[in-house]
């Protein structure tokens, strides 16, 4: 599969590499991680904007699609314009900075276990000590002000999501566990983080809301809530949560011929649909390693990850036309790595070939 370091770094990192062709993706992944030594590190304790609790260590993110009422004074309370980012959302909040903290290290990672260059790992557990460690920069482990809503709210389970590439940060952590700059203590510090997040994630009112969620939002809490459990060593829980929860969240979002209806019905309905997909990879990934096969179980009526993958599939070989609503440029490339991976874990070249075909960017 290509990794998605190489879509994000070209946006969040201007001295970063744009995308290669996929046979010189290695070549590009240690030039990211060169250029990626200079980057950081990144802390909750940099945003501008200072969270209800009046403690930077908590982190704070705002609603992306939630706008000022223009008849109401003061704009409050914000109304919500599904699919339409307000440029607000970002600014002086966590996002941008977890973002670049968790897609370096993610790049620093993987050239170290490629290439062994002990820079490449002392960066890394550099990024990932001042977000999670560091008592003066460190993190806490909650994400009560996540996705605040002026007007209605200081934070909501919606906000989960923009933490969903904490997947990313325990395996940068797993691929440089060999190297002397991670060191024990800071093994022990960043498990102990993960245990306090995965209880949270569990127990807070904002964790159950999101655990509720019917739509990639759920898919993408089980994703992190399996990733930390693993992480800490918590096997049996995250088979235990896999076997029941999330099975129950895959018979409930997939249809028997592989629709997606919650995220047809909204306004990036192909990107959503896509993201939702993505995120049924991730825990199928990771549910492996928990000794649960998700990516060939199939309910009784055909519900499944593979079902939800070939629905999508003659969409962008051309064969019938995406009807439903989306609103922003989209191309048939988003589907590549899924398709790449596809490919592996089903044994069908059929899917690498059609990869191939679409690797060139074409709009939807």
């Amino acid at each position: 599969m290509i990794p998605l370091w190489l879509a994000v770094l070209a946006a969040l990192v201007p001295q970063a590499p744009q995308a290669p062709p996929p046979a010189q993706s290695n070549t590009a992944l240690i030039q990211a991680a060169r250029q990626a030594l200079a980057a950081g590190p990144f802390s909750v304790m940099q945003k501008t904007r200072t969270p209800p609790s009046g403690d930077k260590h908590d982190f704070l993110t705002l609603a992306p699609y939630w706008w000022p009422d223009p008849a109401k004074p003061g704009g409050l309370p914000y109304i919500r314009r599904d699919g339409e980012v307000n440029p607000e959302s970002k600014q002086g909040t966590d996002d941008d900075p977890f973002v670049r903290m968790h897609s370096l290290a993610s790049v620093l990672a993987q050239a170290y276990r490629e290439t062994g260059d002990e820079r490449f790992a002392a960066r890394a557990a550099l990024l990932l000590r001042t977000w999670f460690l560091d008592p003066a920069t460190r993190m806490n482990p909650n994400l009560t002000y996540g996705q605040a809503v002026p007007g209605h709210n200081a934070g909501r389970g919606a906000g989960i999501i923009a933490t969903r590439r904490l997947i990313r940060v325990v395996e940068a952590a797993r691929m440089i566990a060999s190297s002397p700059s991670w060191t024990e203590a800071d093994r022990k510090g960043l498990e102990a983080w993960c245990a306090a997040f995965a209880t949270w994630l569990q127990t807070s009112p904002n964790g159950r809301e999101e655990a509720a969620a019917a739509n990639n939002h759920g898919t993408w809490y089980d994703a992190q809530l399996v990733a930390l459990l693993l992480y800490t060593n918590q096997r049996a829980e995250a088979a235990r949560i896999l076997e029941t929860d999330t099975k129950r969240r895959l018979a409930s979002q997939i249809a028997p011929d592989g629709r997606q209806p919650e995220e047809i019905a909204r306004t990036r309905s192909w990107s959503y649909s896509v993201m939702n997909l993505e995120g049924w990879f991730a825990v199928a990934t990771l549910a492996r390693e928990a000794g649960v096969d998700l990516w060939n179980y199939k309910t009784k009526d055909g519900r499944s990850i593979r079902a939800a993958l070939d629905y999508l599939v003659p969409f962008v070989e051309g064969q019938a036309k995406w009807t439903t609503q989306q609103i922003t440029p989209a191309t048939n490339e988003e589907l590549v790595p899924l398709l790449r991976q596809a490919a592996e874990v089903w044994r069908e070249p059929a899917y690498k070939t059609l990869a191939d075909r679409l690797s060139d960017g074409r709009p939807r």
